[in-house]
């Protein structure tokens, strides 16, 4: 059955506020790709018939005043919806030791330059001679499944991909976020919870960051 653009938005972003975690792809837990293709999408959903509906509707949430995204499940693009929002950013404000414990020296570097600066661009970053041989977007990587930084594609004036990358302090001051704090803990159990309900309900095993990180 042919569906609108505006059809398909309604119906994942219905889903986003049902399970408030939605995957860009998965081949188990509700996700975007999954959801559009109406069967479960192993590897990149590129090569899907449905691809650009897949991909005009990534683009739809990643504009909505609601989604925030991160690296949040097993490492992947998570979104996440508004609700959820206030334990997302208080974890990625913690500085816990597993977000800080073995992070290479090319992203220990990154992260002390976000933080002096607020916010930086990838593709107007002074990278240091000495991690030549790592390129940027290992480093940033490296900071996002960890939650330390919040980070937002967008395509340059020549076209190309690059992302702002930023503390959440500078996020949550530049969209005037105004939620309470939440402990450490409460938020890690809230999100802890909502994995494993939908964990058991679609036989999946996603994980949070904070567990997959040794």
């Amino acid at each position: 059955m042919k569906t609108s653009g505006h059809t398909n938005f309604q119906i994942i972003f219905d889903s986003l506020k049902e399970f408030d975690l939605l995957l860009e792809s998965d081949a188990k837990l509700p996700s975007v790709a999954g959801l559009i293709s109406g069967e479960p999408v192993r590897g990149s959903w590129w090569g899907h018939a449905r691809a650009q509906q897949i991909f005009t509707v990534l683009q739809q949430l990643a504009d909505h005043n609601d989604v925030l995204i991160a690296k949040l499940v097993s490492g992947k693009v998570t979104f996440v919806h508004r609700k959820l929002w206030p334990e997302v950013v208080s974890i990625g404000q913690a500085r816990e030791p597993w977000q800080v414990r073995n992070l290479s020296p090319a992203a220990k570097m990154l992260l002390e330059q976000i933080d002096h600066h607020g916010s930086l661009l990838t593709n107007a970053l002074e990278w240091p001679s000495k991690f030549k041989s790592i390129k940027p977007g290992e480093a940033v990587r490296d900071l996002e499944k960890r939650l330390l930084i919040h980070s937002e594609e967008f395509h340059t004036g020549e076209g190309a991909h690059a992302k702002q990358i930023e503390t959440w302090e500078h996020w949550k001051r530049r969209i005037g976020f105004k939620g309470k704090p939440v402990s450490i803990e409460s938020a890690k159990r809230k999100l802890e919870k909502r994995i494993e309900v939908l964990n058991e309900r679609f036989e999946a095993s996603g994980k949070m960051p904070w567990t997959k990180i040794s």
